[in-house]
């Protein structure tokens, strides 16, 4: 029983190109939007936040790095509320790269002494301030990157390991003639083409990225995001480097958002700035260092919200060189002081003899909607600004300072008739990451949509379902009515005509005298070792005990999965040998099997609509007299198959793995179960199924024999309106050690019949998984059928006691570990299901021919009114 990752192409050192609309870029490479390249190894988290105690998950990261071929990556992932990695500094390798994976973090060490440089002085003050190695660096290397749609976190908001202050903290105690001693979170040097795409990086100590000789260099929707605050950590800060493309990305830091920089390592030129948009920082900037100079830069359509400093070139005589052929174009700018700075004077009283010169900087459609200051500043006449200013608005009454510089015949600020650019909608909030949620709750108008009488009135074909209202809860079953019974069980009186020594034997005689009206079976209390079938009919049948005490009436048998047809046989056949044709035909289609499988390891199958079940137990013996230990197995103690109106009261279900299963007649038909006042125990996946079934005032016990335990698996069809609702029900425990280690689940949605899957690659050349007509697998090469897509899955849970067995941030499961060949991301709604085949490169219109996702989305899994597992076990 049971991304964003992106379609996966052949890997091409990140050769990487030029946006739309970049004809006037000054990056010389063709730019476009990267690809991830497959994955060599594939690393799963194992923690769920960045506790740092104990070991970190350096030594197994950096060894995947160092084995993974050129032009493959390493991949960290997160498998259910395991999302944290921790690590000290880490090497990339020249044509590899580092993915961190949505829905994943890494996080950096805050151990100094892992990034110490040998001298003793990481996270110290001192005149150097150069003793901390950075968290992940990439020297001489050529096609490597960081990629996925995760985090890195630098924790430079948090406490240094071993002292009493943060990253950032230690840096706002420097005072003039002083440095501080931090890691930089990225750096790349002497290296070729490397690529940042995707990735968040937040809460850098110092510098989120610097780069130094680097040719080719790559940043396509990244976000930088850390607090205004800290300290020196500029953004993006490309050094004495060529050809690089910043686009499509969101920064808002603590300095410099992008800071180009030239120092005595040689000029940076070639640079292309595009589509971007920068928040909090000091904007974008060019230089102090300049001595090496900066030529041939292209800054277009940026959006700068709040930042200090808006387009800005600064230096000074101590490290001034030549800048040239800047372009600024299409830039909106709102609530910054100085949206536009140019100043050669940058520190005041510096000296030396490297005049910074600023020729052939052109403004262009510049629109600043707020007032703000502007300073044009040359060094002196003989070294004058020299630019071009063309529709360069600046709403209010800016304040202009224009001092040694040569602007051309309209040079000028708000230039009579000029309207600036239209910035109404060119302003968009700082992206979040997305996180895949944890525990989603339902509204109480939402919640209402899972009355009980509104999920049981809807019956037939998945989407086209018949309302046919039904009210379990009026009927004799339910309110305690008396039934005259029309056959007993009762094997210490037993005639063989009314009364009947075993269950089975009354059953057969309901089969052979129905005439359509509903049956009544008695059973007296007692332990009746034995199979039941129940075929269907057109009298519907109610087996019932008088004693309330559910488990003195019970009904057992050992039975599993993996047994052969002829052992199936030699065990029970003489049980059903009198058994009139339906019987006989359900005990038929098991006897010649190789192995019954799990439907055929039911001891009660039930085919009858409107059976009717009280004050009973159901059991499945398998491995209850020894805990269930291997040999392990599927082992149903109930399957009702393809009945409608089928309902228990006070019915007790005893089984280990897959003990009820409720299942449709064929994928995508809706029939219905009513569960009251029952128990149900079990450890995987032990209510299972894809049909419509709820559970009212009933207790759902997990059995603590294994560590890992699933109490529900629905595979219910996307267009079946509900699957299962548990509705005032207490999710209990057997107080077992691994119950009380709170990693337990509600339910995984049973990825139904996958053979592979589309939403995660595999550490495997070639492999790939696609929408085919069947599902099928040949390594490396998969398709999965539409059938399968669509086995969703769908529960809630409203007015619930939960304990403490249950995982309390991410009570939903992943279908298997991400990385395995079926692995399926849990799914919380419609819109989930449709974001999940995009990233996986399926079209839900072309490949699925569906329309239009659901509005509102249809919901898949959900809780309203539960009680926290923080008040677990509390009354």
């Amino acid at each position: 029983m049971p991304k964003l990752n992106l379609l996966f192409l052949p890997f091409l050192p990140f050769l990487l190109v030029a946006p739309s609309g970049t004809a006037f870029a000054q990056d010389s490479r063709n730019v476009t939007e990267p690809v991830i390249a497959p994955a060599c190894a594939i690393l799963i988290a194992s923690r769920t936040s960045a506790d740092a105690s104990g070991k970190d998950d350096s030594a197994q990261i950096q060894a995947a790095i160092d084995h993974c071929p050129a032009g493959q990556s390493v991949r960290l992932a997160a498998s259910n509320e395991k999302r944290a990695f921790v690590s000290g500094p880490l090497q990339l390798r020249s044509g590899v790269s580092l993915e961190i994976a949505a829905n994943t973090t890494l996080y950096a060490s805050r151990d100094p002494t892992a990034y110490d440089r040998g001298g003793k002085t990481c996270g110290t003050i001192d005149a150097a301030g150069n003793g901390c190695r950075p968290f992940i660096t990439a020297t001489d290397t050529n096609g490597s990157g960081i990629v996925g749609a995760g985090v890195i976190d630098g924790q430079g908001g948090e406490l240094i390991a071993g002292k009493n202050e943060s990253w950032w903290q230690l840096s706002r105690r420097v005072v003039k003639g002083e440095r501080q001693s931090v890691p930089r979170l990225i750096e790349v040097t002497k290296s070729r083409d490397f690529t940042l795409y995707q990735v968040t990086l937040r809460n850098s100590p110092n510098f989120h990225v610097a780069m130094s000789q680097v040719d080719g260099f790559t940043a396509w929707g990244i976000r930088i995001d850390t607090p205004a605050t800290a300290r020196n950590t500029d953004g993006i800060d490309p050094g004495a480097s060529r050809n690089v493309t910043i686009a499509h990305s969101f920064i808002r830091t603590g300095d410099d958002n992008v800071a180009i920089k030239a120092g005595k390592a040689g000029a940076t030129e070639n640079v292309s700035i595009l589509h971007n948009h920068f928040y909090s920082g000091h904007g974008m900037s060019i230089g102090s260092e300049t001595i090496g100079g900066v030529r041939r830069v292209l800054v277009d359509d940026l959006t700068m919200d709040g930042t200090t400093s808006g387009l800005r070139i600064k230096s000074d005589v101590s490290r001034g060189g030549l800048v040239s052929d800047v372009t600024y174009r299409n830039v909106c700018i709102r609530g910054v002081k100085w949206p536009i700075y140019m100043d050669t004077v940058y520190a005041a009283g510096a000296t030396g003899s490297a005049v910074p010169r600023y020729e052939n900087v052109a403004l262009e459609r510049v629109h600043v909607t707020t007032p703000g200051r502007v300073l044009l500043q040359g060094n002196d006449a003989g070294h004058p600004i020299i630019a071009s200013l063309a529709d360069v608005v600046v709403d209010g009454n800016p304040e202009v300072k224009i001092e040694h510089a040569r602007l051309g015949k309209d040079g000028r600020i708000n230039l009579p008739g000029a309207k600036g650019i239209d910035c109404t909608q060119r302003f968009v909030p700082f992206p979040q990451v997305s996180t895949a949620a944890g525990r989603p709750q339902l509204t109480a108008a939402q919640a209402k949509g899972f009355a009980y009488a509104e999920v049981l009135k809807y019956v037939g074909a998945a989407g086209d379902e018949t309302v046919d209202p039904w009210d379990p809860l009026a009927d004799p079953l339910a309110t305690g009515g008396a039934y005259r019974p029309d056959y007993t069980v009762d094997p210490a009186t037993a005639n063989g005509a009314t009364v009947f020594a075993t269950v089975q034997a009354a059953i057969d005689r309901a089969v052979r005298d129905a005439k359509g009206r509903r049956v009544a079976i008695l059973v007296k209390p007692g332990l009746y070792r034995e199979l039941l079938y129940v075929p269907e009919m057109a009298s519907p049948i109610t087996l019932y005990s008088d004693d309330p005490d559910a488990s003195r009436t019970r009904i057992t048998a050992v039975l599993h999965a993996a047994i052969s047809g002829a052992g199936y046989s030699a065990q029970f056949g003489a049980q059903f040998g009198g058994s009139g044709a339906g019987v006989a035909a359900m005990f038929d289609s098991l006897k010649g099997a190789a192995s019954v499988g799990t439907p055929g390891s039911a001891v009660v199958w039930i085919k009858n609509s409107g059976f009717q079940a009280r004050n009973m137990t159901f059991e499945n013996g398998f491995n209850k007299d020894t805990g269930d230990i291997n040999p392990r197995h599927q082992a149903l103690a109930v399957l009702v198959d393809g009945a409608d109106k089928v309902q228990f009261e006070n019915v007790r279900f005893l089984g280990f793995q897959d003990t009820l299963f409720v299942k449709s007649r064929t994928p995508g038909t809706t029939v219905r179960s009513f569960f009251h006042k029952a128990y149900i125990e079990g450890d995987v996946d032990f209510i299972f199924g894809d049909t419509t079934a709820y559970f009212y005032q009933s207790e759902i016990k997990s059995l603590g024999d294994r560590t890992g335990s699933y109490v529900a698996a629905p595979n219910t069809h996307l267009d079946t309106r509900y699957g299962f609702v548990f509705d005032s029900c207490h999710f209990s425990h057997d107080g077992s050690a691994n119950a009380l280690a709170g990693k337990f689940y509600l339910a995984r949605q049973w990825f139904h019949g996958a053979r592979c899957t589309p939403y995660a690659s595999l550490a495997l050349p070639g492999y790939r998984c696609t929408v085919g007509a069947q599902s099928q697998y040949a390594e490396p090469v998969g398709a999965i059928a539409k059938e399968q897509l669509e086995s969703v899955g769908k529960m809630v849970v409203l007015n619930s006691r939960i304990d403490a067995h249950i995982q309390p941030m991410h009570p939903w499961s992943d279908w298997n570990r991400n990385g395995q060949i079926a692995y399926r991301p849990a799914q919380f709604t419609s819109d989930d299901y449709w974001a999940n085949l995009r990233a996986a490169g399926i079209d839900p219109v072309r490949a699925l021919a569906y329309s239009a996702p659901p509005s509102p989305p249809v919901i898949f899994l959900g809780e309203f009114n539960t009680t926290p597992n923080s008040a677990r076990e509390s009354r």
